[in-house]
């Protein structure tokens, strides 16, 4: 990696998980509160698998705790329901998980004119979740986007990645002509540079 020399130099590196694998290992007592908090996220991860609701509270909690309001989570999660019945369809109907991201691409593009990385750009995202960052004007038109490739697969009963791109295109054109038609009547644009980051120091 670059050294602050500017010369390319070997260095050891290590993923997010090998590195918490590290912590656990050192027997120092300055790891014991990472020690901690991995069990109780461990616990807690435990018991969102016994009661699936638990982590939905939790979603919500977390994102009251950094701003949001309600009703832009009540748009997040029926968004994610949504999303949640799109995948569904295309883990029944012969469409491999590998190409999920593909697909949601084509949809994204297809509402939006951006690609779903190009939308993270506009908002200065980086490893962060972009529908986490998301208006209630863009949540909004991503849920009826893939409101629409449901039910239009559902009608075509497109099965595989070919004829699900189709009906991709198909359900991301009506979000974009709703999008269309809210820019021309109120001059404003639906993406939105707005994002969630906490402020630059």
């Amino acid at each position: 990696m670059r050294a602050p020399d500017g010369k390319m130099r070997e260095t050891d590196a290590a993923d997010p998980e090998t590195l918490l694998r590290l912590i656990q290992s050192v027997p120092s007592p300055k790891a014991e509160p990472i020690k901690l908090w991995l069990a109780k996220v461990g616990h807690e991860r435990l018991q969102e698998i016994a009661d699936p609701e638990r982590s939905i509270d939790r979603a919500r909690e977390n994102w009251r705790k950094i701003g949001r309001s309600d009703k832009w989570i009540q748009q997040r999660m029926m968004g994610q329901e949504t999303r949640n019945k799109l995948t569904d369809y295309w883990k029944n109907h012969e469409v491999r998980h590998q190409e999920y991201g593909l697909l949601t691409a084509i949809i994204h593009k297809e509402w939006s004119g951006i690609t779903p990385s190009e939308h993270k750009a506009v908002k200065g995202l980086k490893t962060e979740n972009l529908r986490d960052h998301m208006s209630e004007a863009e949540l909004i038109f991503t849920a009826l986007a893939e409101l629409s490739t449901r039910q239009i697969a559902e009608t075509m009963e497109a099965r595989g990645l070919e004829p699900n791109k189709e009906a991709g295109r198909k359900g991301g054109g009506i979000a974009k002509k709703a999008r269309l038609e809210l820019e021309g009547r109120t001059g404003q644009k639906v993406i939105s540079t707005k994002n969630y980051l906490p402020p630059k120091k």
